[in-house]
């Protein structure tokens, strides 16, 4: 199963980037014999500044069709590292070739996107820079194959 980081906004050079970029190849490493991977960071930009509907636009355009969309948002659901590998084991399991794994911009993401989301992940009640999320969900998906793959790399 392809992973798809779909991202409003562009990261440029620097120690999140760096990060993204270790944790996505640990990622396609440690996931290639699980059925997972690769995982690749889709940036959109909205350059007219004209909202999250905008935003919403050309995310839909980044979604591979027939991906499971779950987006990263406050409202989303708090769960634990092993309940997002059992997610991703999943689907991965029902043969859902793509995973779209959604981040909006500075004011979140559009509603009506978030409808079409088939599961919503929260971080937490505190609210996190969207280029930090970034950091974090690219080591959660690392973690996620690690758990499954039986890796000490999580440890309970």
């Amino acid at each position: 199963m392809r992973v798809h980081l779909c991202v409003v906004g562009r990261l440029r050079a620097g120690p999140e980037k760096t990060l993204i970029d270790d944790y996505l190849t640990r990622f396609d490493r440690s996931g290639r014999a699980l059925g997972l991977g690769p995982a690749r960071v889709v940036e959109v930009e909205d350059k007219k500044n004209a909202g999250m509907a905008a935003e919403a636009a050309l995310l839909r355009k980044a979604l591979p069709k027939g991906a499971v969309i779950c987006t990263l948002d406050e409202r989303g659901k708090v769960i634990s590292s092993p309940d997002f590998a059992q997610k991703m084991a999943g689907w991965r399991d029902t043969c859902r070739q793509d995973l779209a794994l959604i981040i909006g911009g500075a004011d979140g993401i559009d509603p009506s996107l978030r409808a079409e989301a088939d599961f919503s992940i929260s971080f937490g009640k505190m609210v996190w820079p969207h280029m930090l999320v970034r950091v974090m969900l690219a080591e959660q998906i690392y973690r996620a194959a690690t758990i499954l793959g039986g890796s000490p790399y999580h440890r309970v």
